[in-house]
Order: C-alpha cells, then sequence, then structure tokens
C-alpha cells in the first residue's frame, strides 16, 4: 500500500512504547486501505486525524490503550461489535485496543469504507437530516 505519510503522525507514532506503535501503524494502514485517498494530518496540536471529505479518525494513545476515534455521527453499522465506547455520541464513537488484543481489520476497514461513502454524500450530519 503506498500512501504519502505526514511526518507528524510518523513523530507522534514513534514517541510511543512499541505495543501501541504496532496498533497505531495498523489502524494507519487500514484506513488508508480504506480509501487512497485518505489524508493524514495533525489536529489539536499533537493528535493524529485521517481525513477525506471530513474526518474518518483519529489516534490517541493512553497509558493502557489506543483510542481510535470514528467520526461517523454513530450511523455506520458496527455489526462485529467493535466499537466500545461513545454509543451515545452523536458526533463520534471509539474503538479501544488494548495491549495484546487482536485488532479486527476488516471489520474496521469496513466502517472507515461507510464513513469515507457518507463524507463524500455531504457527512453525516447532512444524511442524518435526510432520514
Amino acid at each position: 500500500m503506498s500512501f504519502d505519510p505526514d511526518p507528524r503522525v510518523d513523530e507522534y507514532i514513534a514517541a510511543l512504547p512499541g505495543w501501541q506503535q504496532e496498533i497505531c501503524r495498523r489502524v494507519r494502514e487500514v484506513v488508508h486501505e480504506a480509501d487512497p485517498e485518505v489524508e493524514e494530518t495533525i489536529k489539536r496540536r499533537v493528535r493524529p486525524y485521517f481525513v477525506l471529505d471530513g474526518n474518518i479518525c483519529a489516534l490517541l494513545a493512553t497509558k493502557d490503550h489506543v483510542n481510535v476515534f470514528i467520526y461517523d455521527g454513530a450511523i455506520v453499522p458496527d455489526p462485529e461489535g467493535i466499537i466500545t465506547g461513545g454509543h451515545d455520541n452523536e458526533t463520534a464513537r471509539t474503538v479501544a485496543i488494548y495491549e495484546g488484543e487482536p485488532l479486527n481489520a476488516d471489520a474496521l476497514r469496513r466502517i472507515f469504507e461507510q464513513i469515507v461513502a457518507n463524507n463524500r454524500a455531504g457527512g453525516w450530519r447532512r444524511l442524518k437530516k435526510a432520514e
């Protein structure tokens, strides 16, 4: 997979413990697999974001896990139950990945693909109004 990495995202990941680096690198690969046009940036001073016609996701490493913030307006289906938090949040939900836990890359990629499709259709806010 080929993408244009943002060196600031590289720096963020490189500063993490090895197990968190591995998770963040894999999530990064998965979001770029979802759509080759995904771009990387830094928002909120240090947080890696992945965007395409709107936010797709962001990474936040904490003491004991990595949070993947999913910017879907709580409308993307999660049939495999990988979303672990923010179920009542109207903007973003989270996938928390702890050391030693497997990453369900296929389920995460499908969520990212749906978010990209929603973004291209005007974003989750517009789609929610149309319901």
